[in-house]
């Protein structure tokens, strides 16, 4: 029988690409053909599972949380990564080379989230395409829900613990700094900051 020397590394190898899955893309090629099997397996599971559909070379980490009901599917680009401790509901739609860090929540509501090609996602970032009413005559948990929908355009960056709020659109190519909360719709090409998320100035 044949000991394989680098059999207890791999499941450290894989803890490290659970939580930064950009270093999928750069795997050698001895780590790559068990990593791409390990992908393949959980990803043909989480599509039997739940209402997901999956690009070409992304990477899912199986410490995530993707919760996928039927009328809230999660639509997932070529070349994308999701990696450990996010929380996705669906409806979601994402975009081709999109990064979802770790410990990320992203919840659609019932209109749902569209992440456009290339956007980038810091950990602890929080998007929720819901909102509950405010009204002193019931209690909160008895309020109406509202969805209308979030929107990140391409090449966007969100920073470390963004927060975005039901109704946003973020327009391409625009900077969010770490610790925003987003309240409003942010223009093409701006860098907003703040509590609420203020403009600061463009990337042009």
């Amino acid at each position: 029988m044949t000991h394989d020397p680098l059999l207890k590394y791999r499941e450290q190898h894989k803890h490290r690409l659970n939580y930064m899955p950009w270093l999928y893309w750069t795997l050698k090629p001895k780590h790559r053909e068990w990593a791409e099997a390990w992908q393949a397996e959980y990803q043909a599971y989480l599509m039997e599972m739940e209402t997901v559909e999956i690009g070409q070379n992304c990477f899912i980490s199986p410490l995530a949380h993707i919760f996928a009901e039927r009328g809230r599917k999660i639509t997932i680009g070529d070349n994308t990564f999701i990696a450990a401790d996010c929380t996705l509901h669906g409806p979601l739609e994402i975009g081709n080379e999109v990064a979802i860090n770790h410990h990320c929540i992203l919840d659609g509501g019932r209109t749902g989230i569209k992440l456009h090609d290339q956007v980038r996602i810091a950990a602890y970032s929080h998007l929720y395409a819901f909102d509950h009413g405010v009204e002193l005559d019931r209690p909160i948990y008895q309020q109406p829900v509202t969805s209308k929908g979030i929107e990140i355009g391409r090449d966007v960056w969100l920073g470390a613990h963004v927060g975005i709020k039901d109704g946003v659109k973020v327009g391409d190519h625009a900077v969010v700094g770490m610790n925003s909360m987003v309240t409003k719709n942010v223009e093409e090409y701006s860098i907003v900051a703040g509590n609420p998320a203020r403009f600061i100035r463009y990337r042009k």
